[in-house]
């Protein structure tokens, strides 16, 4: 059955792997069978980037370069600016009577954004309010699935729970819940061993890295540090090199016998290393070169015809709030 999916990124920073694999490509095979909507999340981006809008708008740009680069189709994706479309400003005012302050104090992914930035007590009421938005771009196109990581399921959670006392409270089924699709890595590590890869914590390889930075961050990774010779048997569980190695390796079984040369010792991390990097250049490569053949106006032309068609479908969905609503006059 054809369904409605609805992805987003915030144009803050360039994707990266983790990116790839916690959603990027479920959205290339999902464009095939359903109805695609990607949204580039440049408001959302703005609760923390507020005071470098340049970097925010020149960064649309990028995103929607990775999303064409990594084979998404704007002939079967609808791809839109979050901002183009004001029609989710005015749900997002709606949902905030919908949702208490504690509520979103309490999300923890929110949580650990607040921490991992710094924010303590001084947080932006934009950041904090951040998944009310997410609620509105998530209905306004009445949305079956979001592919997400991990760390996005509470947000998904608290949409969902927005749009029962929405529709609680007015006696309608205007508004769809939406099922999270998680990719086949939910969460991938960062090269410095901590829990996510990101921008902010600088840890990641990037879709538009060049070959030499790659090998680079790859020969940088975080390994076994009590394994400091080669013949000396290593940890698997929590190296990152493995991490990557499952993630982007197409050879389970030769993993699988790399994992056991090195928990036995006789296998150093120089080569393991050159092995990962070997297997992420084959894979980045390609998308690497698409990606530089993408001009501008394209690009442009693109985003504006997705506002176009996202409008249309964001438009409908508000004016039947609103009757519900007794918004009519």
């Amino acid at each position: 059955m054809r369904q409605i999916v609805l992805t987003a990124d915030r144009p803050s920073g360039k994707l990266h792997l983790g990116h790839y694999v916690g959603s990027l490509a479920n959205r290339v095979q999902l464009q095939e069978e359903h109805q695609q909507y990607m949204m580039v999340a440049d408001v959302q981006a703005l609760t923390d980037n507020f005071e470098h809008p340049e970097t925010v708008a020149k960064n649309v740009l990028e995103v929607t370069r990775d999303y064409l680069a990594v084979g998404i189709d704007p002939e079967k994706t609808t791809i839109f600016i979050q901002s183009q479309v004001p029609e989710l400003t005015e749900m997002t005012v709606y949902y905030l009577n919908f949702v208490t302050l504690a509520r979103l104090e309490r999300n923890p992914t929110v949580k650990a954004e607040i921490a991992q930035k710094g924010f303590d007590k001084a947080i932006p009421m934009g950041f904090l309010c951040y998944p009310v938005s997410q609620t509105a771009d998530i209905t306004a196109f009445k949305t079956d699935l979001v592919p997400v990581g991990e760390d996005q399921l509470p947000m998904i959670e608290l949409s969902n729970e927005i749009v029962r006392r929405f529709n609680r409270t007015y006696q309608t089924k205007v508004l769809k819940e939406a099922t999270p699709l998680v990719g086949k890595v939910g969460r991938l590590a960062g090269l410095d061993g901590k829990e996510k890869a990101s921008k902010s914590l600088n840890n990641a390889i990037f879709l538009s890295d060049s070959s030499e930075e790659i090998k680079r961050k790859v020969f940088s990774m975080f390994t076994d540090p009590a394994h400091l010779k080669v013949s000396d048997p290593g940890l698997v569980e929590g190296n990152v090199v493995f991490t990557y190695l499952d993630a982007f390796h197409s050879d389970k079984e030769e993993v699988a016998a790399l994992k056991e040369r090195y928990r036995l010792g006789g296998l150093g991390d120089t080569e393991i290393k050159g092995i990962l990097n070997t297997t992420l250049q084959a894979f980045l490569e390609p998308i690497r070169e698409r990606r530089a053949g993408l001009k501008e106006k394209d690009l442009r032309g693109i985003l504006s015809e997705g506002m176009r068609a996202a409008r249309t479908v964001a438009c409908a969905t508000l004016q039947e709030m609103r009757e519900v609503m007794h918004l009519r006059y």
